[in-house]
């Protein structure tokens, strides 16, 4: 058994996870060097919300900060999150859009791509995947872990397999929602280990409190990888936390061979960033708190905030405990999909409105009826019929990859944009995030010329969307 390799995920989930992806670019760069030399397999670094939250909270151009790091980083690889066919955004774009994504991302310092879909429909991952490979970077495909009728451990190591045949280099068991227990997780990475020739790496969430357990299962059964995140920003709704894991390691089978001493200096680094983040109120105490709900109704941890916020501002948040129990039902009605960006938010907002409203789908938000309809791909499990006619009336079903019937946008996109053009990159910044992009686009040009924007003092770099 070879020694076990580790993804260290401080720069991008785990702050995601625990500040909603708040973690300033100038935060992150002063460590880099010391971080280059620890002797990780990869540092993930980009994508996931980081692109968002760049420009609509930061004022910052996320492709600089992809640059900036990968200036410090010369020796260990760079990871980022794909969201397959919806890249970082929200949607389904057109095939030349999610190429070119590919490519500008490898050319800027980028070396894995871990590349995800929210039904695990292979077909949303094609297009990235033949882009990435072309592009010589790595696919690591992700498998989208989830509990349901129709999920098991046979099954997934049977889409691992369909993966790997489309030209995944590892993957991934992406639990984003803390589901994945010690030893289910031991079984299914001696299944995919049985199954497929690539190497294995295995990711999770402490949200529901199993997450180190999980991860040493993991690695007993042959898992190549880890995600882990260094101590300050770990746990809860983030990674288990990296030093503790590579102690357990020590002097056994899987030593990860990294220095306990020079990761400490790693976690004093972020530990003052970690306390600044308390003290604003961006970091919460609750994020940090086992939550066994988890388990009880696979609700990831992010989307447990949203439904509780979406209830506060319906004014009832009694209703809670109603509404967790009503995402199991919505979540069968609409073919289990797995509950990840978009579909945990899909799902969770239809479950508040079947609660709040007092009647089940007597109101059904466009996003529910494009996910019964078939626009984000197909489900695990054919929806019912009657159901789908309920939700989507005469409407005609998608049948086919959806992007089949996006027309090439990215020539369009870029003659809307000429006037802001200052880097090849803003087009696909645009393509994402089209008004929020403007007005950073409206911020860095009067930042530039030392003007006020209206939406932002460049001295200060408020910027209010």
């Amino acid at each position: 058994m070879a020694k076990v390799k580790i993804t260290e995920t401080v720069l991008r989930d785990s702050h995601q996870s625990l500040i909603a992806t708040r973690m300033k670019t100038d935060e992150m760069l002063p460590i880099l060097e010391k971080m280059d030399k620890i002797g990780y397999h990869s540092l993930e670094a980009w994508g996931g919300a980081t692109f968002d939250a760049c420009i609509r909270f930061l004022n910052e151009d996320p492709w600089e900060r992809l640059r900036k790091i990968r200036d410090r980083v010369k020796n260990t690889k760079l990871q980022m999150l794909f969201r397959g066919q919806n890249i970082l955004g929200y949607r389904h774009y057109a095939d030349d859009v999610v190429r070119y994504f590919v490519q500008k991302s490898v050319a800027n310092g980028i070396d894995v791509i871990r590349i995800f879909d929210a039904l695990n429909d292979a077909r949303n991952l094609k297009t990235a995947i033949d882009a990435t490979k072309k592009e010589g970077g790595h696919v690591q495909a992700a498998m989208s872990y989830t509990l349901s009728p129709v999920h098991s451990v046979d099954s997934f190591a049977a889409y691992a397999k369909e993966l790997e045949e489309m030209g995944a280099d590892s993957i991934c068991i992406k639990d984003m929602a803390g589901l994945l227990t010690p030893y289910t997780a031991y079984d299914l990475v001696k299944a995919l280990k049985e199954t497929v020739n690539v190497p294995i790496q295995v990711h999770t969430h402490y949200t529901t409190g199993l997450a180190s357990m999980t991860i040493l299962k993991s690695v007993e059964a042959g898992a190549d990888i880890i995600d882990t995140a260094i101590s300050p920003f770990a746990m809860g709704t983030s990674q288990p936390p990296t030093e503790p894991i590579v102690a357990s390691l020590v002097g056994t089978e899987y030593d990860t061979g990294l220095d306990l001493n020079a990761l400490n200096e790693i976690a004093s680094y972020f530990t003052p960033i970690r306390e600044k983040y308390i003290k604003s109120g961006q970091l919460d105490p609750k994020v940090l708190k086992v939550d066994v709900r988890g388990l009880m109704y696979q609700v990831p941890g992010g989307m447990l905030s949203n439904l509780v916020s979406q209830l506060k501002q319906a004014g009832q948040s009694e209703k809670l405990e109603e509404v967790l129990a009503e995402v199991p039902k919505v979540r069968e009605d609409a073919g289990f999909p797995p509950l990840v960006t978009p579909t945990s938010q899909i799902v969770g907002t239809q479950a508040v409105l079947n609660v709040v409203s007092g009647e089940r789908y007597k109101m059904v938000t466009k996003e529910f009826r494009g996910l019964v309809k078939g626009e984000y791909g197909k489900t695990p499990v054919k929806i019912d019929e009657a159901f789908r006619r309920s939700i989507i009336g005469d409407a005609e079903p998608i049948d086919y990859r959806p992007a089949d019937k996006l027309e090439p946008e990215l020539e369009r996109l870029r003659e809307e944009i000429r006037p802001y053009l200052e880097q090849d990159e803003d087009v696909l910044t645009y393509a994402l995030f089209d008004q929020v992009a403007l007005k950073f686009f409206e911020y860095r040009k009067a930042k530039k010329y030392g003007l006020d924007a209206e939406h932002g003092d460049p001295a200060n770099g408020v910027h209010t969307v």
